[in-house]
Parts: structure tokens; C-alpha cells; sequence
């Protein structure tokens, strides 16, 4: 079948590979002073045991959650009562938090990783997501939102795949059809010859 010849399989594996990589790798620029969110759904279903939202270089605790309480020893000074549960309930895996009164010092690499109750192993990597703090600038994202511009990479990178998927299955469905032609046309050409004399007049 066309849809499993090996263009549409790498076609389909890139697509996929695109929005994997949209999905878990987030950039979000905001101003000094607002409020940004830092997404993070947790599909794979079960209680949420254990969430940490991390920051990279240099590594810090910024939000410490585990049976059901927030930690507040863990988490580094700079951000206490400044980062809250979006949702407190985490409805469908929702354990997106909110960075209150953003800073240059905000600026860096974060981490969410969560443990859930049927899983045995270390808290998992669900979101990394890269955050740029300016004091100012039209492209800088708006209070709660914070991921307008991660949001318009999403539209973009689907975009890119069905277009890739469409010009694989047209390819695809064109080579088929030259191919058929292709092979009427030699049936054609190897019909038995008739001799005139064979002909019967009426």
C-alpha cells in the first residue's frame, strides 16, 4: 500500500519527530514584571505522587509538590511566594505552575518532572522549557500567557507537517499512476498480432 512505502514512513517520522520535539521544548519570552506560565501535562494517567519544577544553571528547586502539600524547604529563596499551582486539583495531568513578577534573574533553563503513584521509577522529564526575561519589547509575551510565541512554533510546525504529509501522498499516488499506465501501456503493445488474411469480412 502507498501509505507504507518508505518516503511516507520517513515523512510521518519526521512529522511526528517536529511536534514531539514543539511539545516538550518550550521558548517563552516575557517583560520584567509579568506573570508567566510554565506548561506541563502529564498524559500517562495515575496520582501524581511527586512534582518538581527545576531551574538549570545553576540548578535550583523553584517548586517542590509531594502527597498533596507544596515544600517549601527545598525551594531556593528567590522564588518563595512567588510560584503557585495553575490548577490546584492537576485535573488531566495539568501541572503547570505560575512564575509571579518575573525578572532578569528568572532567565535560564526549567524542568518539570513528575512521579506518579504507579511508577516505580525516579520522576520523569515532561517539559523543558527555555525562558528569556526583557525589560522591554513588542515581542515579549503577556501576563498569564507566556506562550503565545510557543504557540505560533506549534501552528508552524503543524503546518509543516501536513504540508509534508500532502506532498508525500501526491508523490506517492502520482508514482502509482505512472506506474499503471506504465504497465496498460505494454499490455497493449503485446497483444497477439492479426494477420489481414485471418480477417473475416462480412
Amino acid at each position: 500500500m502507498a501509505v507504507l512505502t518508505c518516503p511516507s514512513f520517513v515523512a510521518l517520522f519526521t512529522c511526528l519527530w517536529i511536534l514531539v520535539q514543539t511539545e516538550d521544548q518550550q521558548q517563552i519570552t516575557v517583560k520584567t514584571g509579568d506573570d508567566v506560565t510554565l506548561q506541563c501535562l502529564d498524559h500517562r494517567g495515575g496520582d501524581i505522587e511527586l512534582l518538581l519544577w527545576l531551574r538549570q544553571d545553576p540548578k535550583e528547586d523553584i517548586f517542590v509538590w509531594k502527597h498533596g502539600k507544596m515544600f517549601e524547604n527545598p525551594q531556593h529563596p528567590s522564588f518563595k511566594n512567588r510560584v503557585e499551582l495553575r490548577d490546584p486539583e492537576m485535573k488531566d495531568g495539568n501541572v503547570s505552575v505560575i512564575l509571579r513578577n518575573s525578572s532578569i534573574n528568572d532567565i535560564g533553563t526549567y524542568e518539570c518532572r513528575v512521579k506518579n503513584s504507579n511508577k516505580t521509577t525516579p520522576p520523569q522529564l515532561i517539559t523543558t522549557i527555555t525562558l528569556t526575561v526583557t525589560d522591554s519589547g513588542p515581542e515579549a509575551g503577556r501576563s498569564e500567557g507566556g506562550g503565545d510565541k510557543d504557540g505560533r512554533n506549534k501552528d508552524v510546525a503543524l503546518l509543516m507537517c501536513l504540508s509534508v504529509v500532502v506532498a508525500v501522498v501526491v508523490a506517492v499516488g502520482f508514482l502509482i499512476y505512472r506506474k499503471r499506465k506504465r504497465l496498460s501501456e505494454q499490455s497493449f503493445y503485446n497483444l497477439p498480432v492479426v494477420e489481414t488474411s485471418e480477417l473475416q469480412l462480412l
